[in-house]
Parts: C-alpha cells; structure tokens; sequence
C-alpha cells in the first residue's frame, strides 16, 4: 500500500517534462517567443513615442528680447483647435502655422496689438485669452456671475419655501403622548 497516495499531486515530474520546458522556458513562466514578442512591441512603443515627443521648430530670433516678446505674445493667444491651450503651448498644426504667422508680423516690425487686431480679424475674439468687453463679448464677461446669481436665487426661494411649509407641517402633526414607542 502507498502512504503518500494522497498526496500525490506533490509529485515530481518526469524527467522528459522537466528537460523539454527548461528547453523551451527562458524563466518562470516566459518562453522565448513571449520575450520576442515583448522586445518587438516595446521598440515599437518607443519608436510611436519619438514621433509624438517632436520638437518645435526653432525660430530665428535677433535677440533675446524678441525671443521673450514671441513667448509673452503667444501665451496671451489661444490655440484655435486645442481652445484649452495657448498658442505657445500647443503641438496642433494651425497652431504652429500661427505661431510662424507671429513671427512673420514681428519680423515685419509690427507691434503686438497690431499683432492682436490681425488675428481678431481673421479669427474674431476667441482667439484672445483676455477678449475685449464689447457687447458681443459681455456675455462671456458677464455670464458666469449671472449663473452664480440665478443659483443663489433659486436657494433662497427654495429655503424659504421649507421654512414656510415646515410650520405649517409642525402644527398638522399631532403631539406625542411621551411614548418612544
């Protein structure tokens, strides 16, 4: 009679098993097709994340200033695409169309609200950050202190309406007699 019948699953394998897998097994679990595999897709990971990481293509600046008058300009500009970001700070193709066409107009000697006034042509306010207060634009100004205004108004109504109301539901109910149960 065999003692260790119930634990037989504790078993070593074969041999034959054992020298095949240490064969075809790189370590726990991976076979050398796996780590193929996994090298493969991690170059082409690295290699899809070269091309969204491109860089910007530099400017000619003539100095410095201009450089830091380029940057002040297109962060006070908004990416027409992205409408989220400033021009400086998205990888969008019109923005970086926009950004040339800045640089083409500070070449040419314009100023930045010369600048600013093209751009709102073509493209009206939105393309500003900080848009005029005209009367197109007052309900951009304007609108959200209104909802905030419409939203307290509607809280006092509707307090004051349970304020009302829960007198009147007091006095309906009748009295306890003291007992909890």
């Amino acid at each position: 009679m065999n003692v260790l019948a119930p634990f037989s699953s504790f078993r070593r394998r074969p041999k034959s098993i054992v020298t095949l897998g240490a064969k075809s097994k790189m370590g726990p679990g991976l076979r050398r097709d796996d780590v193929r595999w996994m090298r493969a897709l991690l170059i082409a990971l690295c290699v899809f994340a070269f091309t969204l990481a491109h860089a910007v293509d530099p400017l000619p600046f003539k100095d410095p200033t201009e450089e830091l008058r380029f940057q002040a300009l297109t962060k006070q500009l908004r990416c027409l695409v992205c409408q989220n970001e400033s021009l400086a700070d998205s990888n969008a193709p019109l923005a970086a169309d926009l950004r040339r066409d800045v640089f083409e107009q500070m070449q040419a000697g314009k100023s930045d609200d010369e600048i600013k006034t093209w751009l709102t042509a073509r493209y009206s306010d939105f393309v500003l950050y900080d848009p005029p207060l005209h009367a197109a634009t007052s309900l951009l100004w304007f609108g959200p202190a209104l909802l905030v205004l419409a939203g307290a108004l509607a809280i006092v109504v509707i307090v004051r309406r349970r304020a009302k109301a829960a007198p009147a539901a007091r006095a309906s109910t009748p009295t306890d007699a003291g007992d909890d149960w």
